[in-house]
């Protein structure tokens, strides 16, 4: 069963298309990341996923419940972290946290989910007014975990956090996938949505302009990698070799710049590069060699590019 899916999701205000037919579905233990620049539509889609707003047209399924038909059910098995979440601060942390354990009927350890995040002993006991931007965020990741949800809903959890912050929330996604659950990760923050993702989905002017696994959108629109070898003479056997090796797109041989021939092979997946350097080895001797990756910002600036266009 999806832990999300959508049919044709739209939403207007008046004349206004917000949200333009957006079909996606994010299947249990995995991690979706959902991107898009400001006002692309992303808060309105989150919104519609947790029923807080009514689709105008389409259908939007979580959990295998229509959200319009069964919104408290679905919102029984889901953790949530909308991008404002409201504290309050002169509550200590760890009665937030009893409070929302009460509340889902869950038998957590209050204490456990504080050391969790990363909120120690003596913080957790203390109001909330007194907590640095940082450990407010490392407090509603918490109160989004309570219950062990099916589903992660969280919209720019980064926020506010420091590098040490970052990577406590990258492990915690990630537990959180390998528990089973799935997880929709959304954020501006491209690095990180890049680095837990297993895939993403590109939100530009309300509609899905790419979405798939990462390594094959960058396939489909292009080299994902591009290897430069230095080797000690090219051959056409060399030449011939690379360029029979599945996902090379293109091989060249070009003057290094430091004395010595070297082949540019441009690969429509990463995961090639090893079987190109063993090919390359058996033809020539390899001197030095470096690749550069193509990255999640690039996809992202080409989604953008061609809504403008």
């Amino acid at each position: 069963m999806s832990a999300i899916r959508t049919n044709d999701l739209t939403k207007q205000y008046g004349s206004q298309t917000v949200v333009s037919k957006i079909d996606l579905e994010v299947e249990a233990g995995e991690v979706y990341g959902f991107l898009g620049p400001n006002g692309a539509g992303k808060s309105t889609t989150i919104a519609m996923l947790l029923s807080y707003v009514h689709p105008t047209d389409g259908t939007a399924r979580v959990l295998g419940r229509d959200v319009c038909e069964a919104p408290a059910e679905i919102k029984r098995r889901i953790g949530v972290l909308p991008e404002r979440y409201r504290l309050y601060d002169r509550l200590p942390g760890r009665k937030h946290l009893r409070f929302a354990i009460d509340s889902m009927g869950a038998d957590d350890d209050p204490d456990a989910l504080a050391d969790r995040v990363g909120l120690e002993a003596t913080a957790v006991r203390r109001p909330v007014g007194e907590y640095s931007t940082g450990m407010k965020q490392r407090l509603r990741i918490a109160l989004a975990l309570v219950g062990e949800p099916d589903l992660l809903v969280l919209d720019e959890p980064s926020s506010g956090l420091d590098p040490a912050g970052i990577r406590l929330l990258r492990e915690i996604v990630l537990e959180e996938r390998d528990r089973g659950a799935a997880v929709f990760f959304s954020s501006h923050v491209l690095e990180q949505v890049e680095e837990v993702s297993d895939r993403i989905g590109i939100l530009v002017d309300g509609e899905l302009r790419m979405s798939g696994d990462l390594e094959e959108l960058k396939s489909d629109t292009g080299a994902a990698v591009e290897l430069e070898v230095e080797i000690d003479a090219v051959s056409q056997e060399v030449l011939s070799a690379v360029g029979s090796v599945e996902s090379v797109t293109g091989c060249t041989a070009t003057d290094s710049g430091s004395g010595g021939p070297s082949l540019s092979v441009s690969l429509s997946r990463g995961t090639a590069k090893a079987e190109v350097l063993r090919t390359i080895e058996a033809h020539a001797t390899i001197e030095d060699f470096a690749a550069e990756e193509r990255s999640l910002e690039s996809l992202f600036e080409e989604g953008v590019a061609e809504a403008s266009r």
